[in-house]
């Protein structure tokens, strides 16, 4: 017979678990944020509209945010660390990585319209930013809450 979990066992998995995700995360908003520092220094940036210097403007703190958010567990645990403070600790991580994955979404669906409106047309970027975004609700929410619904 296998021993139980205590609940300090599943504080502890859950926050392994939760660190495995983010290391996928942060890999995803690294790249995302890095191309997107690099977009103002080449030549054909400055050919943009101001409207499309305002949305890149507001992808690039997206994907800043996420970037600040994915990263908040690691910096609440080191300012937590040795303080007993675990439980807490899983819960806050979680809310800030939830936050950080809708802010991701959003920073890469606004990567897409943006890319796509300018090599492609308006209508084009709207188009495949609206099914990347249904997309993500879909795998992200849909999918999952079905899920759940069924395993009641």
């Amino acid at each position: 017979m296998a021993a139980r979990d205590t609940s300090q066992d599943k504080i502890d998995r859950n926050w392994q678990e939760l660190l495995q995700e983010l290391r996928v995360a942060q890999t995803a908003v690294q790249i995302l944020t890095g191309f997107l520092l690099t977009l103002p220094f080449t030549p054909r940036f400055h050919e943009l509209e101001d409207s499309r210097h305002a949305v890149y403007a507001v992808v690039l703190c997206a994907a800043v945010v996420a970037t600040f958010l994915l990263m908040t567990p690691v910096a609440l645990h080191r300012a937590l660390f040795g303080h007993d403070a675990r439980p807490w600790l899983v819960e806050a991580a979680d809310r800030a990585s939830r936050w950080g994955l809708a802010v991701l979404a959003l920073a890469n669906i606004g990567a897409v319209w943006l890319i796509l409106d300018v090599v492609t047309t308006m209508w084009i970027a709207w188009v495949v930013a609206l099914l990347v975004a249904l997309f993500v609700v879909v795998v992200w929410v849909v999918v999952p809450a079905r899920e759940l619904k069924l395993a009641k």
